[in-house]
């Protein structure tokens, strides 16, 4: 079962396929481990044990009579419980919701289903995907499976859990101002936010429209983009859709990243904000990696973190009163402390501070992105800290806005977040690597040559 659990999307993929590895007897071990380990962690808000083994019975039938759908067929997956999966509860993790049954399946929950994917359950989430690790909510915060003790980031935190612990090989979360990134972050594993209308988002909940993605977490970068090319695509029926050719996320993989122009904004983690030692040593450390594998590094500059995080939040803090606001209105005792005081925020927010938010957004993205003229991809910090104690009012308080990742929300720019390497107490660390608009299989490129020359993704946390 241990075997089974830290199987790569890839190599299962691949045993499945020459039917080496049954997908019942995968499904059934992954289905034990989180039954043995998952209270612990809170990862699933609703496992789905019986829908899982009748899709891993469909797919072993299907591939049996030769009709194999490709690299996802019978591969398990989870899904953050904001995104619909039809006939399933889809609560956000909020008593608002908690009865609120999906009547169709998101365009992503249809992908993963297409490709012959084996549906796992529903994962936890940050209420409505803000606030943060919440204890007066209908089900627990999930916890970082390095260490129980604390935060496993948000707000897709049930996802990152999930495929760090092996209870999954893949799960899809969602990101408005760093939510696949930081829990990718946190535990140690590949969290890629794509390029703004590149997946579609009908069928989700909505936090803030015009800052919302739909993301990928895996253990690994090929596995990442496995999943990308599953999920990504043109749908006419969500406005930000982007209608463009997808997919070939993976044609790059394996090729070397010599010549390939590296920008660190490193003023983001050292003058805007002072990061964690650790945290600045490991992402320094990870640099000089890439430059040994051949890179052409150079340090690039770009507006001040603190104008980046103030656009994304009162964009954000707009959009999502405006979602909220007539529960706010008529059940505002019914949300937790920490999403109430979140969303409530944007209850204050000038109708000319929004259209002034946007007008700098366009400024600031036309900015950045004409940083790609001199430089390929773009590296910097996700987190400043390590996860923190997550019953630590204190430290959540402190650390939750130290990131860099709501400024490529603001963007739009593919992002992923890698992982570096671990303190010395064993809690992970990270890095993002950035692209231009559409570039994610040239960041796949060069986040699979630091992988492969690193063990960070070969470690795993032993569990409670």
């Amino acid at each position: 079962m241990t075997d089974l659990a830290w199987l790569t999307v890839s190599e299962a993929s691949e045993l499945i396929r020459t039917r080496q590895l049954s997908p019942v007897e995968y499904a059934k071990a992954l289905i034990e481990r989180a039954q043995q380990h998952d209270k612990h962690y809170n990862a699933y808000l609703r496992p789905a044990p019986d829908i899982a083994l009748e899709d891993a019975r469909r797919a072993e039938s299907e591939i049996l009579r030769g009709d194999y759908r490709g690299p996802f067929h019978g591969v398990p997956y989870g899904l953050k419980d904001i995104v619909d999966y039809a006939g399933l509860p889809t609560t956000a993790h909020s008593k608002i919701l908690r009865d609120n049954v999906a009547r169709n399946d998101a365009v992503v929950t249809q992908k993963l289903r297409n490709a012959g994917g084996v549906f796992m359950g529903k994962l936890s989430t940050h209420e409505f995907a803000t606030g943060g690790p919440s204890f007066d909510l209908p089900w627990p915060p999930a916890r970082n499976p390095w260490n129980h003790e604390h935060f496993c980031g948000g707000s897709s935190s049930g996802s990152g859990a999930a495929t760090a612990a092996g209870f999954l090989p893949a799960a899809i979360g969602t990101d408005t101002g760093g939510s696949v990134r930081n829990p990718a972050t946190m535990c140690g594993v590949v969290g890629m936010k794509p390029t703004y209308g590149l997946v579609s988002r009908r069928g989700v909940l909505p936090l803030a429209y015009s800052l919302d993605h739909i993301g990928t977490l895996t253990r690994t970068v090929r596995d990442n983009a496995l999943m990308l090319d599953v999920i990504a695509g043109y749908d006419a029926q969500d406005p930000g859709s982007a209608n463009r050719a997808m997919g070939g996320y993976t044609a790059q993989l394996g090729r070397d990243i010599t010549g390939i122009r590296i920008g660190v904004i490193r003023h983001f983690y050292t003058q805007d904000m002072q990061a964690d030692d650790e945290m600045t040593a490991s992402i320094d450390n990870a640099v000089k990696q890439l430059a040994a594998l051949g890179a052409d590094v150079r340090e690039v500059t770009t507006a001040p973190l603190t104008e980046y995080q103030a656009c994304n939040r009162i964009i954000l803090g707009s959009e999502a009163f405006a979602v909220h606001e007539k529960w706010m209105r008529e059940r505002p005792q019914d949300y937790g402390a920490l999403a109430r005081e979140r969303l409530m925020a944007g209850a204050f927010v000038r109708a000319a501070d929004y259209i002034n938010a946007t007008r700098l957004r366009r400024k600031m993205t036309d900015a950045f992105h004409a940083l790609f003229r001199d430089v390929d991809v773009i590296v910097t910090a996700s987190a400043m800290d390590p996860a923190f104690r997550i019953d630590d009012a204190k430290a959540i308080e402190y650390t939750y806005g130290r990131q860099a990742r709501g400024a490529f929300n603001v963007t739009g720019s593919p992002a992923m977040s890698v992982p570096t390497g671990f303190t010395e107490s064993g809690l992970p660390l990270g890095m993002q690597i950035v692209g231009k608009p559409f570039s994610e299989a040239l960041i796949y490129r060069v986040a699979h040559a630091y992988e492969q020359s690193t063990d960070w993704t070969h470690q795993h946390p032993t569990l409670l």
